[in-house]
């Protein structure tokens, strides 16, 4: 029997297109408009604007992760490796 996870990640500095487009990389595929499907899991993801420092603002993506636990939790990481690349 599967055992089901959920990981929520939040991440600074990158897009939700961007972040759609690195979860289709990893064999997602668009389901919705913030929602991208893979085998064994389900990405939901939402974003805001957020503070930096008296005057700057970033972008914060948040993605969270559901599904089989063996299939999410190495999808995080590498979803990780790729949005840390590109934002911060």
């Amino acid at each position: 029997m599967a055992r089901e996870t959920h990981i929520e990640r939040s991440f600074r500095g990158i897009s939700e297109r961007l972040a759609v487009r690195y979860l289709t990389s990893l064999g997602g595929e668009r389901v919705g408009e913030n929602a991208v499907e893979g085998e064994g899991w389900t990405a939901t993801l939402s974003s805001e604007t957020v503070g930096v420092g008296p005057s700057l603002t970033l972008t914060e993506v948040t993605v969270v992760f559901e599904g089989d636990v063996d299939t999410v939790e190495p999808l995080v990481e590498r979803f990780a490796q790729k949005a840390m690349r590109a934002g911060g």
